[in-house]
């Protein structure tokens, strides 16, 4: 952890007295959405920045620069798909956070990987309880195998009645003139 723990705490500190900032008159209309959008009418109260109305988003509500854009614990926040990208990183300084699209083997394979290393993991997710459960991949060929013997008798009858079927839904209908 590179950062020291003050600038964080200040970081914290600013944040909390940052006010929400809104667009204008989002509390008004249902249709216009809180989300920030700079005023730039000739005559906007909240442009001039008149008291008793919304303030605007200014400079002097950002944090610390070296506390900027870090994980609240201090790390830097590095996002991983594979146990590939974890050598690119240096456990002193970032923390891995694995990305949603991953599944659970990979997940698996990615936080023994991590704690080889000795990399802070931000979302290890249940990883205990997933090494607990029997693999699907011992399982699943019996099942496989069995599945293979079944399916071509079912389709071969299948096709056959199709056919019938169609014959008798063409003899029946009668033609219009």
């Amino acid at each position: 952890m590179v950062i020291n723990k003050e600038l964080l705490q200040l970081r914290k500190k600013i944040a909390d007295k940052r006010p929400e900032f809104v667009r204008q008159e989002s509390w008004r209309y249902k249709k216009l959405a809180t989300n920030w959008r700079r005023p730039k009418g000739k005559d906007n109260k909240m442009r001039k920045q008149v008291s008793g109305v919304p303030p605007l988003v200014k400079v002097g509500y950002k944090g610390p620069r070296k506390s900027r854009g870090l994980h609240p614990s201090g790390y830097n926040d590095i996002l991983v798909f594979n146990t590939q990208d974890l050598s690119k990183i240096d456990p002193k300084v970032d923390a891995v956070r694995i990305a949603h699209g991953v599944g659970n083997k990979k997940r698996i394979d990615i936080v023994t990987e991590a704690t080889k290393l000795k990399i802070k993991i931000l979302n290890p997710g249940k990883v205990e309880a997933l090494k607990k459960l029997p693999k699907k991949a011992e399982t699943k060929p019996k099942k496989e195998a069995e599945a293979k013997v079944e399916k071509p008798k079912k389709e071969a009858e299948a096709k056959v009645e199709k056919p019938k079927k169609e014959a008798e839904a063409k003899v029946e209908k009668p033609k219009k003139e």
